[in-house]
């Protein structure tokens, strides 16, 4: 199977030239980046819970993750400012690819009772986003060694204008939207 990468300018761009009458070839939306994102409230009480979310991100995009803190204390959620909440990742180039190839091709389709990704998911200006229930889908992470179901928001950031041009570059990079 060719890589995502290298399937851009040969079958990608040309078919979203043809289809948006583009007169350059620079007028070609792009995927500019994929953020990963982990949120866990649980992680006030015990910081291990982090380290184990850092783990299973090191795992699935190989690429170290970066702690999110607590930006507002919220008294009803027992949350002070500057408590470790999450993690998340920002891949680019060649790992985002890898990681985009791995996740429509070998991830979702292991989601139970799948049947695509929300085509609604548009933020308004070309940007995807959407969730993942358990990072058990990726075939990187051993279900012996993780010690809770955690899920994840992945937001795919393109430059594109509207969502109808981002949704036919992922729908073009193979993104199994639902009927």
């Amino acid at each position: 199977m060719p890589r995502l990468k290298d399937s851009y300018a040969g079958e990608i761009a040309p078919a979203m030239m043809k289809k948006f009458a583009y007169k350059s070839v620079m007028q070609i939306p792009k995927l500019e980046k994929v953020v990963i994102n982990v949120g866990c409230g649980e992680a006030r009480d015990n910081s291990k819970i982090v380290d184990a979310i850092m783990s299973d991100l090191r795992q699935i995009t190989g690429q170290q993750p970066v702690s999110c803190k607590a930006k507002k204390s919220v008294a009803n959620f027992k949350l002070r400012e500057g408590m470790t909440i999450g993690a998340k990742v920002t891949l680019r180039g060649d790992r985002m690819y890898e990681f985009v190839d791995r996740l429509f091709s070998a991830a979702l389709p292991r989601v139970r009772d799948f049947r695509g990704i929300n085509p609604n998911s548009f933020d308004g200006r070309g940007n995807y986003s959407m969730g993942v229930k358990e990072q058990l889908i990726f075939p990187e992470i051993d279900y012996d060694k993780i010690d809770k179901v955690r899920g994840m928001d992945i937001c795919f950031v393109t430059t594109a204008k509207n969502d109808e041009e981002a949704r036919e570059l992922l729908t073009l990079m193979g993104a199994p939207f639902a009927k």
